[in-house]
């Protein structure tokens, strides 16, 4: 199963210190990366600050309403999209590999304290509320981190690996009570919904049918459409309809095709039906889309 069109993969400035940092806002995303209405899944941890404004962080199909100050932790390989960035709103990303967080391959600490939160999913997502006086702490050690991102002043990583291991400690303190072991259930459909997601980005330009996409990973069309609204809250033919209209928006932004060829790129055989798609979901026509990017 081919997922390399969900899976985002980091590249990090330097290897052997991988942490990196994304600022995003409704209009871009530094260093160019994924994250604003762009579903995805990383091999790495994600602690997500709102800066300013208030944003919806989608993830496994649940949403979290984020405002400034708060903070979300998303585990590994889930599927998230950021979603309703206000105007002007900014919030920025830390990612990290679990193992930073063992001290050394195959430690205790590792096996103990690291891999069964992150391999077996004990924490999912966590959101840290500036109103609560530890997850506030936490936020301020996300920003301290930032802070020292961005300067890179002499043994910065040092200092942001201690935080890091600081924070990590701190939600194994304060959320052990909220550990929950999610069911057999749940790998299975998130593995399912992974390759469901591969086989549209690959084929969008293409007729899709819904009987396709549940034959590709061998279940009926009634569980594929319950995967569909549990984890994208969307159904197969509206994610098809809003992943032909993102790419779309690429190809008007990047390139000189004409909208009809555009039109016929993402899937759409009628290109009437495509300009009235396309204005209901971005409030523009293609031609004033490309003349305002």
């Amino acid at each position: 199963m081919d997922e390399k069109s969900l899976h985002e993969v980091n590249q990090y400035n330097d290897v052997i210190f991988p942490v990196g940092l994304y600022e995003v806002t409704r209009d871009s995303i530094v260093p160019k990366g994924r994250g604003h209405l762009d579903l995805h899944w990383n091999e790495e941890l994600q602690f997500t600050v709102v800066s300013s404004g208030t944003m919806v962080m989608q993830v496994d199909g649940k949403l979290y309403d984020l405002k400034q100050g708060d903070a979300i932790f998303i585990n590994q390989r889930l599927l998230h999209v950021s979603r309703d960035l206000s105007e002007g709103g900014r919030y920025f990303s830390i990612d990290l590999p679990s193992r930073l967080l063992g001290f050394f391959s195959g430690s205790r600490m590792e096996k103990s304290y690291v891999f069964p939160y992150t391999s077996d999913y004990l924490f999912q997502t966590v959101v840290f509320q500036s109103g609560i006086e530890w997850q506030r702490g936490i936020v301020s050690h996300l920003k301290e981190i930032e802070k020292l991102l961005k300067e890179k002043r002499q043994g910065f990583e040092y200092r942001v690996a201690v935080i890091l291991v600081t924070i990590w400690g701190e939600m194994l303190q304060y959320l052990k009570n909220d550990v929950r072991i999610p069911p057999k259930s749940y790998y299975r459909r998130q593995e399912r919904m992974r390759a469901m997601l591969s086989f549209i980005h690959e084929r969008y330009a293409e007729t899709i049918q819904l009987a396709d996409i549940a034959a590709h990973v061998g279940i009926s069309v009634g569980e594929c459409c319950r995967c569909f609204k549990q984890f994208i809250r969307e159904s197969p033919n509206q994610y098809i309809l809003h992943y032909r209209i993102m790419k779309a928006m690429d190809l008007l932004s990047d390139t000189d095709c004409t909208v009809s060829e555009v039109s016929f790129k993402c899937g759409f055989s009628d290109v009437s039906h495509f300009i009235l798609y396309f204005k209901r979901h971005t409030g523009l026509t293609p031609g004033a889309y490309r003349e305002l990017k």
